[in-house]
């Protein structure tokens, strides 16, 4: 490597640590506040340290006594409950619907968070293609750039609308 940074004379430097802003004492928008504030022409674009602020926030309003969802935690929805679900795709796009999850379906963290508390994670069911075949429409499902569906679920609602009836849960996602 340093036989390439004599030719090209550059420099090794190291990333400066990024400077995290304290968040003001009144901030109280989430990340879909900035969002929805950006769509209505209010903001031009979201950036930071708003974005932390939104984050900090919203781990803020999470109650101390929820657990966060960790890999191979094993759900339970409580009752038949509307979600949203995300596609995705070999293109440089995401898709997704809502559908209806029903009481007893089961959904599984098929990855570790990437934070120690997550505002949210992402979930695979647990009979993925009973529920793809329901909720994707057969035309995502047969089109040639269509990957898979997934599911993301806020702490609170994983705390809130489902049971945690399992940890340490492992399958292969789409068997």
């Amino acid at each position: 490597m340093n036989f390439f940074r004599k030719i090209f004379r550059q420099k090794k430097t190291k990333a400066e640590p990024r400077k995290t802003v304290p968040r003001p004492e009144n901030w109280n928008k989430t990340l879909s506040d900035l969002m929805q504030e950006m769509k209505d022409g209010k903001r031009h674009q979201v950036g930071q340290p708003e974005t932390d602020w939104a984050l900090e926030y919203e781990r803020s309003l999470i109650p101390e006594n929820y657990r966060y969802p960790k890999e191979g935690d094993l759900y339970e929805s409580k009752f038949d409950q509307e979600i949203e679900f995300l596609t995705a795709w070999s293109a440089p796009f995401t898709g997704g619907g809502k559908a209806t999850l029903y009481k007893g379906e089961q959904i599984w963290i098929n990855s570790e968070p990437n934070e120690e508390k997550p505002i949210g994670s992402y979930a695979l069911p647990v009979n993925y293609s009973e529920l793809e075949k329901r909720m994707v429409s057969k035309t995502d499902r047969n089109a040639s750039k269509y990957g898979n569906f997934y599911f993301h679920f806020d702490t609170v609602i994983l705390n809130d609308k489902f049971n945690l009836i399992q940890t340490g849960f492992k399958k292969k996602p789409w068997e």
